[in-house]
């Protein structure tokens, strides 16, 4: 039997002592084992301050023996006491019991700065920046003088609400009330400031006579948010020479997102040398932001190396290399990287997801697109608008547009990416009715549009290449504000241009007030799409004293026009001139553009030796062997046909176009067994034909005109136009369709 334990009350001194000796070494269980000591012996404590350090220790160990000594205080009417009452709301708030806390205050007859301390605290920790900072307001009108700590949040939540008019109130207060001098207190300022720019937060820091690493990581990684990089890399620079301050993770991880802002990989390795020798390559902040930089830079295997020698990885590691893969066009690399995320135990988040929706857009794999669904459907992720989005990008690309369709009506809420992308995924498949209804039902419901929006819209347009909603559709970017940006009046051209309204097309890149390099291709391309080849070639020379030097995309263009417009000799200039110029940076479709020149002025033994001074590392395709085969068929030559056709079938067996030229050109010789074997193949293989069409603008509506087909959707006044045309162009592929 154990007998309790009797105190005299001249005690009690030495054993309060004990409880705060115990509390200021954190041993809160014996600071309970004392007061249990005290309370046995039946001794009644008088100073109310003697409990805090009791309900400290609850808070840490016990939130039921807490309550139990809150109705002890109120019993003993300790509760009255500014002091009782504050350690009590102390409790509560570190316990996770808020409302309580909230009620604790509500209820004190007397409050004092500890008090409206510990209840901002409250708010401001719980992320309730509104109600602390109104609570802070009304307790500055009670006189209520704030500490460092508090100020400190409260300038934090100045920041995460976006209360600049309070920050630069509190800001004077800061000076008056002497708090400025406080480093704490002026690195928060200049977190405050570098959120809305830096030019505020640049005169805080130049007064600052003393700069922590603090202060240099908040200006750094403000000028690389606000786009300045190189700024951001010069303060860098002079922070290394800067006396008593000692360079950290964040601060490095800030230097290498400007070096990848910059995609400036010289200054990124010399930055990665630093992080070496400074040992913090430890670090996974300062590995991942190294993966991205690298990945960024296109250098995938450093990637990997950084990734390898990490110690440490987490969730972002492995998707910053996952997303390296798919930025550099490294798909079959990201498969294998995500089995090796199974294979480790890594539970893939939304942002793998995300990526691994991108591969199979890129592998045009409905099958594996319909596997990730099911991924987003067991682990939770049908809430999260990015997946969701990405996801109805991914079927429309994969041809399976009802899945699309179906995903996007599911949607409880859509914002302007999820209308956008749906516009999108209709044009894509071919269905730019279906993208403009989608397009006027967002505008009905009145969802934000933004220019990419805009450029969906005008694609649609310009994939229907009818000449009326192309109006319509350039006067809604000019209504909405978009047509003056540079990318908008760039599509706009283009739809003109698929229209065959050159006029309108060039007035539409006229109207681009900062041309670059986009623009000016695409009105080049815009002249060799309607067979103004000399017109191209002027724009080219124009774009040139512009100071402007043509990309991959303007020298197809340009070829292109050439090829088109039967310019050979000025074609075959052009292109000694890139090959002087770029050399082995020439893409297949350059030579492919020239094996499909020569091969329509007749030179075919030209196009054949050009086919054989394709480099090494660029493989003939079948368009280069394809535009060799339509030569040979048009000129009679079956011997280098035959060499051409069973190049165009190996590479793409299931493509109707190669067997129905290679039977063409050998029923045009009189080579019939040659034909009906291309016509078994056919049959054999199960190759589907996919019929021409032609487009006619007639009354400013576009209409498709398909061989064998004698459908007429038209008015009367204009079905005799189209008997004549589908009369001509039945007539014109009888022969190509004869073997089939």
């Amino acid at each position: 039997m154990r007998f309790p334990i009797v105190l005299p009350s001249s005690k009690l001194p030495y054993w309060i002592s004990r409880v705060r000796e115990s509390a200021l070494h954190d041993k809160w269980a014996d600071v309970l084992s004392h007061y249990r000591e005290i309370k046995q012996a039946g001794i009644r404590p008088t100073d109310p301050s003697f409990f805090h350090p009791i309900l400290k220790a609850c808070s840490t160990l016990s939130f039921r023996h807490g309550k139990s000594i809150h109705a002890t205080l109120v019993k003993q009417g300790f509760e009255s006491f500014t002091s009782a009452g504050n350690s009590i709301m102390d409790f509560y708030v570190k316990s996770g019991a808020f409302d309580s806390a909230v009620n604790m205050f509500g209820c004190m007859n007397s409050r004092d700065s500890v008090s409206w301390n510990i209840i901002i605290h409250g708010h401001l920790n719980l992320g309730n920046f509104d109600e602390g900072l109104w609570l802070f307001m009304q307790a500055r009108v009670e006189g209520f003088e704030p500490n460092i700590s508090t100020l400190v949040l409260i300038l934090q939540a100045c920041r995460n609400i976006d209360a600049v008019n309070h920050g630069t109130k509190l800001h004077g207060y800061l000076i008056r009330s002497g708090f400025w001098t406080d480093t704490s207190v002026m690195n928060s300022a200049l977190s405050f400031y570098a959120e809305g720019g830096m030019g505020h937060a640049r005169k805080v820091f130049d007064e600052m006579s003393d700069r922590d690493v603090i202060s240099w990581c908040v200006m750094i990684g403000g000028h690389v948010q606000s786009g300045e990089a190189d700024v951001a890399l010069g303060l860098f620079k002079e922070m290394l020479s800067a006396v008593g301050v000692s360079v950290d993770g964040q601060t490095m991880a800030s230097a290498i997102k400007a070096c990848t802002s910059l995609v400036d990989l010289c200054i990124g390795r010399v930055i990665h040398g630093f992080v070496i020798c400074r040992g913090l390559d430890y670090d996974v902040f300062v590995g991942n932001s190294l993966i991205d930089m690298y990945s960024k830079c296109n250098e995938s295997d450093c990637a990997c190396k950084v990734f390898s020698e990490m110690p440490q990885k987490n969730i972002v590691s492995w998707n910053s290399l996952l997303s390296g893969f798919v930025h550099n066009e490294k798909h079959w690399d990201a498969l294998m990287l995500f089995d090796s995320m199974g294979k480790a135990g890594i539970e893939a988040d939304s942002v793998t997801l995300v990526n691994l929706l991108q591969v199979s857009k890129y592998f045009v794999d409905p099958f594996r697109c319909k596997f990730i669904h099911s991924m987003v459907v067991r682990r939770g992720h049908e809430s999260n608008e990015l997946v969701i989005n990405s996801l109805i990008d991914a079927y429309a690309k994969c041809n399976l547009i009802n899945f699309s369709w179906e995903l996007f009506n599911r949607m409880k809420r859509r914002d302007t990416v999820t209308w956008s992308t749906m516009i999108a995924g209709f044009t894509h498949c071919g269905m730019p009715d279906e993208a403009i209804a989608v397009y006027n039902e967002m505008n009905r419901v009145h969802v934000k549009v933004n220019s990419v929006t805009m450029l969906n819209l005008l694609e649609a347009c310009s994939s229907s290449a009818e000449l009326k909603r192309s109006k319509w559709a350039h006067g809604v970017a000019i209504r909405r504000g978009f047509a003056t940006e540079v990318a908008v009046g760039t599509a706009i051209l283009d739809m003109y241009s698929s229209c065959g309204e050159i006029e309108a097309t060039r007035k539409a890149f006229d109207q681009i007030s900062q041309k670059n390099i986009v623009s000016w291709s695409a009105m080049v391309a815009a002249y060799g799409m309607n067979g103004l080849a000399r017109d191209a070639l002027a724009a080219l020379a124009d774009m040139r004293l512009h100071g402007l030097k043509p990309n991959p995309v303007t020298t197809l263009s340009v070829l292109s026009a050439c090829s088109h417009g039967g310019l050979i000799e000025e074609g075959l200039a052009f292109f000694e001139e890139l090959i002087e110029d770029c050399g082995d940076k020439l893409r297949l479709e350059h030579y492919s553009c020239m094996v499909d020149l020569l091969g329509r002025a007749g030179k075919l033994d030209t196009a054949m030796c050009m086919m054989e001074k394709i480099p090494d590392r660029l493989k003939p395709g079948a368009s280069a062997w394809g535009a060799l085969l339509s030569a040979c068929r048009k000129y009679g030559n079956s011997e280098l046909g035959a060499v051409a056709a069973s190049r165009v079938l190996e590479l793409e067996p299931s493509n109707s176009a190669g067997y129905l030229l290679a039977s063409n050109m050998y029923a045009a010789g009189g080579s019939w067994v040659d034909a009906a074997r291309m016509r078994w193949l056919v049959k054999e293989k199960g190759v589907m034909l996919v019929a021409g069409y032609s487009l006619v603008h007639i009354n400013n509506r576009a209409c498709r005109f398909v061989a064998g087909d004698k459908r007429q959707p038209f008015s009367d006044e204009t079905s005799h136009v189209v008997e004549q045309l589908h009369e001509c162009m039945t007539m014109g592929e009888m022969d190509d369709e004869a073997f089939f």
